[in-house]
């Protein structure tokens, strides 16, 4: 069994109000260690990992943005939580846009610093993921830890150094294509580059043609020879994306080769025999195209060798932090900027949202998000316009904190109305849409409920719609 080593927290603080830390609140699974003082708090780094730390304020001959500037130089990954009960709101958001985590005043208690701690130590954890062992670099494109993507990684790395066909399936925008690019790798083919073909992107003569290559002559338009995408593959891997929408007679082709690893090019009766490694992907259920008549049953066995199943983003929120972290990465090197980051705030709301695009759809925020945020460095929440509730607030109490006001303000009623939206939704979802249930888990009147789904009606039609179901059903 594997044995889970504990978070670990450093405080930060003067000598003579060390007695200070016994204000850490209780938090499963966490050992707090102790320093007095910057100097101190940079020994102990040079010898120890930790996974985030409180500098509490005032500390001797240090102001917060100077122990702010000494601690990221020592290790500039770690989530630095900075406590000072004389801090001014534009300090705090100043040292936020410097790099700390976050900023807490004297009016912190325990509850919201539990939180905050939590949070750091969570984006800490998570960024440690997105950067795997040296000796497995197809890990760098399989960015996750949480228990369902674990089972995909344990899958490439299985299957990744064996000449077995794999079968990728998931809904769209999963990474099925990454996966894929993993898998190729993680075994000797991986010195290669992988060949793709995507099935749904031609029509049946041209798609023939792309995976087998013709001679000259072998169709009007034939004008030259052409060597098609298995011989390319050869000792290599090929990747054919969408493959529930091959034609049938061309899955009776590609059937003959996976079974006797050779073919013709079009209009030759030379066989040329090769040595490729077939993954394929596909968002379709193929057990019921074959069910239908569109599916070849024999071809969907040869193919279902080693199923790889990438779960929805929407089961495996955990992930986003680690995967907003990256595409913050990516993004901003292809775009030749300087590394935004984003806040606690807008980090919840996106680990919150459902995305029913998946990975696809949060690289495409985050994308929009940097693209349109400017020069700012700090992305907010208003950075992201997602159909969906913002976040809640950490400790399931209402807190004045848990709405970041961005330095150029934002829109009262449309947040508002949003906060509410979101919590009419979490409510229904967690009552399986019982909305009698639903009124009395917000400790509202059922006619209440009602109403307040009616008045969203305009920025949320969907919920207002569910209004009419429930005086019906009451």
């Amino acid at each position: 069994m594997d044995i889970v080593e504990p978070a670990r927290l450093l405080w930060i603080a003067a000598e003579d109000s060390l007695t200070a830390a016994a204000r850490v609140p209780e938090i499963g699974g966490l050992a707090v260690e102790y320093a007095a003082g910057i100097p101190e708090a940079l020994e102990y780094l040079k010898r120890s990992r930790i996974d985030a730390a409180v500098v509490a304020f005032p500390l001797p001959e240090y102001t917060p943005a100077e122990a702010l500037e000494e601690l990221q130089r020592a290790d500039g990954g770690i989530p630095l939580i900075l406590w000072d009960p004389s801090m001014g709101l534009q300090d705090a958001v100043h040292l936020v846009k410097l790099g700390a985590f976050d900023v807490l005043g004297g009016e912190a208690g325990p509850e919201r610093l539990a939180a905050v701690i939590e949070d750091a130590i969570a984006d800490r954890r998570s960024q440690v993921s997105a950067h795997p062992d040296a000796d497995e670099p197809w890990r760098r494109i399989l960015v996750g830890s949480t228990q369902p993507f674990q089972e995909v990684v344990r899958m490439v790395r299985l299957v990744g150094s064996r000449r077995s066909t794999v079968l990728i399936t998931g809904e769209t925008g999963t990474g099925k294509e990454m996966a894929a690019r993993a898998v190729h790798m993680a075994g000797p083919r991986g010195r290669l580059p992988m060949v793709s073909v995507c099935c749904s992107a031609l029509p049946e003569n041209l798609l023939e043609a792309e995976l087998f290559g013709h001679v000259r002559g072998a169709f009007t338009g034939a004008l030259n020879q052409r060597i098609g995408r298995f011989e390319q593959a050869d000792r290599s891997t090929l990747f054919l994306d969408e493959i529930g929408d091959m034609p049938l007679e061309l899955q009776a082709k590609l059937l003959r080769v996976l079974q006797e690893r050779e073919f013709q090019r079009l209009g030759s009766s030379e066989n040329i025999r090769v040595d490729v490694r077939v993954v394929a992907a596909t968002n379709a259920d193929l057990p019921e195209r074959v069910r239908q008549g569109r599916f070849r049953e024999d071809l969907y066995y040869r193919l279902h060798v080693v199923p790889i199943h990438l779960p929805p983003l929407r089961a495996r929120l955990g992930d986003v932090a680690a995967l907003t972290h990256h595409f913050l990465r990516k993004i901003c090197r292809l775009e030749d900027l300087p590394l935004k980051q984003i806040s606690r705030e807008a980090l919840h709301r996106l680990s919150e949202y459902s995305w029913p695009g998946n990975v696809r759809q949060l690289e495409n925020a985050i994308e929009r998000a940097i693209v349109l945020s400017g020069d700012r460095a700090m992305l907010y929440p208003s950075d992201f316009p997602l159909d969906g509730p913002i976040p809640r607030p950490a400790t399931g109490r209402a807190s004045a904190n848990f709405v970041h006001v961005p330095d150029d303000g934002l829109d009262f009623e449309q947040t508002v109305g949003q906060i509410a939206r979101g919590i009419l939704e979490q409510a229904l979802r967690k009552t399986n849409g019982n909305k009698k249930m639903a009124a009395d888990l917000l400790r509202l009147k059922r006619t209440t409920l009602a109403a307040k789904l009616r008045s969203l009606e305009s920025i949320a039609p969907e919920l207002a719609a569910m209004a009419s179901d429930f005086v019906h059903c009451a």
